[in-house]
């Protein structure tokens, strides 16, 4: 089969179309012909060297993916082939098939496209955890979304309204906000064109629970937008830059500051994990979920897809498929 590798570090353009051999399951995992893989800014930060976690050389990107399973190992339950999935698969889904623990794999809808499917698992997964297991999320509490606009925080601005929250969208450009305002944000800040302090107050004030993808300098006033109580979840640095948070300022508020790295809780916690998924998945099926899929690129064009995912081109879901 074939695969989209790295085998030097570098930005999107160092992958490589390559031979691989075709996977086999082992217990407990299956194995997916992919039809189509989400692509997601942690795949550019491996490729360059720069995230958490380094794989050894060669190594195959693409962190989740949609499509039939064709082989089962022992001891899967649940699952057969000819199933129609998604699947968390943490690497590897940048290829034509790809073998992953049964645990992170869930049936989908049937009227579910696999483009729609391939984006869902990473973003929506990341959004409810951060939003509901960590900042428990109520209803009527204000929420305030940073890069609404991108995969993971437009995701966010769904959530949050699935969940009864008021949400406000902040991003670059009216164009971003307006597909933000379309997912049932009902606050719009467009940062580049003012101080995002000014925007809150325009917006209503003060804030329960702010989400953060970006990074920055958004970050200090961000912190300064929560209201007795809140809670700031970091959930990525889109921006290239760490921000440094005033923890002083989380002490006058009796705040708190919450990591958000869903991949790593979903393998420590998988039963609340597939609850949750279960449970977006239905929304999903109800029409409250709409993913916005930026674009469709084909399998063999994998690095500009990834390219516009690193340099912040992509509204809402950049999307690799092999139909």
């Amino acid at each position: 089969m074939k695969a989209q590798q790295v085998h030097e570090l570098g930005g999107p353009e160092v992958l490589r179309l390559t031979e691989v051999p075709d996977p086999a399951p082992g217990p407990g995992q299956v194995v997916i012909d992919v039809r189509a893989a989400g692509v997601n800014f942690p795949d550019g930060l491996l490729a360059a060297g720069k995230y958490q976690t380094k794989p050894d050389l060669p190594f195959t990107p693409g962190s989740e993916v949609a499509g039939d399973v064709t082989a089962v190992g022992e001891g899967v339950a649940g699952l057969e082939p000819g199933m129609r999935v998604a699947a968390f698969c943490g690497l590897g889904g940048y290829a034509e098939q790809v073998v992953v623990d049964a645990w992170r794999v869930f049936p989908i809808p049937d009227a579910m496209p696999y483009s729609d499917a391939a984006g869902f698992s990473v973003n929506y997964g990341t959004s409810y955890h951060g939003l509901v297991d960590k900042a428990g999320l109520a209803e009527g509490e204000r929420l305030l979304v940073l890069g609404a606009a991108g995969g993971v925080g437009l995701t966010a601005v769904e959530t949050g309204r699935a969940l009864g929250a008021e949400v406000i969208a902040a991003a670059s450009t009216p164009e971003k906000l307006a597909i933000a305002r379309s997912r049932g944000a009902s606050g719009l800040i467009d940062y580049a064109a003012g101080e995002l302090r000014e925007g809150l107050t325009e917006a209503g004030g003060k804030v329960d629970v702010v989400y953060d993808p970006v990074g920055g300098d958004l970050a200090q006033a961000a912190l300064r937008s929560l209201r007795w109580g809140g809670r700031y979840l970091t959930v990525g640095y889109a921006s290239g830059d760490i921000p440094r948070a005033g923890m002083n300022r989380l002490l006058i508020i009796s705040g708190a500051l919450h990591g958000v790295l869903w991949g790593e809780w979903a393998k420590r916690n998988p039963e609340k994990n597939a609850a949750n998924m279960r449970r977006l998945l239905g929304w999903y099926a109800e029409g409250r979920l709409v993913p916005h899929i930026d674009r469709i690129v084909p399998f063999v064009d994998a690095s500009a897809a990834l390219d516009v995912v690193m340099t912040r081109r992509a509204v809402g879901k950049v999307i690799l498929t092999r139909d």
